[in-house]
């Protein structure tokens, strides 16, 4: 990023509404550009939900997972419940009768979730970490532990507990046949269901599940309807897996569309591309594929096995982890 917009930025002002993989990156890079922008959320901190899983069963990792807010962002940062988005006016009303004026806006809301995997509720960084802790607990006092839901979050969530805590009864139970997410190759979902049963996790198999909705975007990422706002990450309706990684890539088409919108510039278009997935599953093992391509245990444990992109975040909000 680096260099700044070079033209009169008054009447700009970006507000993005949730600090997930996606708010953290479009944020980052407005700040780097020097265009005015405040970002909102629930917690006072990011959660590198990406790690939420072994935070839930290795105690003192969570800490690991929290990066606040306002170290990186400063006073371009408000904690708080959005309750209205009044598009006539076009400010973002908060629960506190706060009014945030926009001149475009990013929706970065993510998706709702299930704690451990996702942690959506207004809370402090201390209030969020203990949290942790205590499922922490719960699963050392707990003999047998039964994870509902084969998706990626079901099966690595299996995997952290056995690898944690190999002494533990572990029962997975999926609604459907094959595990973890339909766009990975057969092969990949083998390895998972094969990983598992080293580790000594019960797989029960059968049935179906049902899908979220989402905001429907143009190509450019906006909003139908709104060429000022977009919507990026879990919220929005692109046909492709929800990853913090692709949150990234939308957070970039979003930004760079905003600064081509100033400029008068055609808008940049996002196309899914070669589905890129990495499976951790514990720390010492795992499979993906990159690009259409197999890679096994090896290489997903050094990318990402091992701490789970913990630093990565760190790094993006410009701070040292603990």
């Amino acid at each position: 990023m680096g260099s700044q917009v070079s033209m009169d930025v008054g009447a700009v002002h970006v507000v993005i509404v949730g600090g997930g993989f996606g708010g953290i990156a479009a944020a980052s890079q407005l700040q780097a550009l020097n265009i005015p922008f405040v970002l909102v959320d629930m917690k006072d901190s990011f959660h590198h939900n990406v790690a939420a899983l072994r935070a839930s069963v290795e105690s003192g990792f969570a800490k690991k997972t929290f990066i606040s807010y306002s170290v990186t962002f400063k006073e371009n940062f408000r904690q708080g419940v959005v309750v209205e988005i009044d598009l006539k006016n076009q400010m973002v009303l908060l629960e506190d009768d706060q009014a945030l004026p926009f001149s475009h806006l990013i929706l970065a809301t993510g998706s709702t979730g299930l704690f451990p995997g996702k942690f959506n509720q207004v809370s402090s960084q201390q209030m969020a970490i203990q949290a942790y802790e205590d499922m922490v607990t719960q699963v050392q006092r707990s003999q047998s532990i039964v994870v509902v839901g084969g998706g990626s979050a079901g099966v690595e969530m299996a995997a952290e507990i056995k690898t944690e805590c190999p002494e533990k009864e572990v029962t997975l139970i999926h609604s459907q046949m094959a595990l973890a997410d339909t766009e990975l190759l057969p092969c990949v979902r083998q390895e998972v269901k094969e990983i598992l049963l080293r580790k000594g996790v019960q797989l029960l198999l059968s049935d179906r599940l049902a899908g979220n909705g989402a905001l429907r975007v143009n190509e450019y990422l906006q909003v139908e309807g709104y060429s000022h706002i977009y919507a990026i990450g879990d919220c929005a309706d692109v046909r492709e897996p929800k990853m913090a990684y692709h949150a990234g890539l939308h957070a970039n088409v979003a930004v760079a569309n905003i600064v081509n919108s100033m400029k008068q510039r055609p808008l940049k278009t996002y196309k899914p591309g070669s589905l890129t997935f990495l499976l951790a599953m514990g720390r010492n093992d795992g499979v993906g594929q990159i690009s259409g391509f197999y890679v096994g245990r090896l290489m997903v444990r050094l990318a990402k096995s091992r701490d789970l992109l913990v630093s990565t975040s760190w790094k993006t909000m410009k701070q040292s982890p603990p």
